[in-house]
């Protein structure tokens, strides 16, 4: 498998958990979710300084995880208790979290390149070492597959369906006796979840931490989500998760092959940004040009 290859089905299958995570807020709670910038750098934080400790690397996964959830019930919270814009409350969470990932990191930049983790010869680990210079793509793909379809598991739940009604439908919640800001909280946890979840992964991936690592990754999200939803909707066999994971990989494709063109890499943002509003105007023509993505 040529290099280029291999290392956009890394990124594509690792930014398809993230957008699973964006799909909750965005898609499902209609909740423009910012805190998204400081949890993907947060779950690497979690595991940077747990690797340098000598933690084992899942364990460290399930570490960024539950600091993912923490950061996505602060968000909640904010929003629900304190009545503050949702827009908002994402801006502060991703704000502190800035600072806090420093914390917890320790330092703003952190090489990993010779500590065991998930993808190497770590003691206890679950690489199968039959897949050779494939194990990564193996893995990641494994894992992506796993959040997929637990995800769409826990859609179909009673729980799941209040989260699909708190973003469509708050009346209909309320109407059921239920909360309709604890069932947005407990959305804004999990998306957080999967978000720190990759931040995690793509830390160990890549052997390295990085504070600034999370610039971006809700535009990111977004165009993989739109590119994935637009190209699909038509299709009844395919679910919106599918979709938006399809798009994370469809869209780190697009940015590979501007690598490959010889985009030097501080125009990489610029890319990404000009990828994304292709990708809304495409949508807007497609849907006959209706308002709402």
């Amino acid at each position: 498998m040529p290099g280029i290859l291999q290392g956009i089905l890394e990124q594509g299958f690792i930014y398809a958990i993230i957008a699973m995570g964006v799909y909750i807020t965005y898609s499902i709670l209609d909740f423009p979710d910012l805190t998204v910038d400081g949890s993907f750098p947060l779950g690497a934080a979690v595991c940077a300084r747990l690797i340098t400790a000598g933690a084992n690397g899942w364990a460290a996964l399930l570490a960024s995880v539950a600091a993912g959830i923490l950061a996505g019930v602060v968000t909640g919270i904010i929003h629900v208790k304190f009545h503050v814009r949702n827009l908002l409350s994402g801006i502060l969470t991703m704000t502190g979290l800035y600072s806090v990932n420093i914390a917890v990191a320790g330092a703003a930049n952190i090489p990993l390149f010779n500590k065991p983790n998930i993808f190497n010869t770590q003691p206890g680990n679950l690489l199968i070492p039959a897949f050779g210079e494939y194990n990564k793509v193996v893995l990641i793909l494994i894992m992506a597959i796993a959040v997929k379809l637990a995800l769409d598991w826990y859609l179909q739940t009673k729980s799941g369906m209040l989260l699909r009604a708190a973003g469509d439908n708050e009346q209909l919640v309320t109407a059921m006796a239920k909360d309709n800001g604890s069932v947005k909280i407990v959305g804004l946890a999990m998306a957080n979840a999967l978000v720190a979840l990759g931040g995690g992964i793509i830390c160990q991936q890549s052997r390295v931490f990085n504070v600034t690592i999370g610039t971006g990754t809700i535009v990111i999200c977004l165009a993989s989500i739109i590119t994935g939803l637009s190209l699909f909707r038509r299709s009844r066999h395919i679910k919106q998760t599918t979709a938006a994971a399809a798009g994370a990989v469809i869209y780190q494709a697009v940015v590979g092959l501007a690598i490959q063109a010889g985009v030097r890499p501080e125009y990489m943002k610029g890319v990404m940004a000009v990828i994304l509003v292709g990708v809304l105007i495409f949508n807007h023509v497609s849907r006959g040009g209706e308002k709402r993505a």
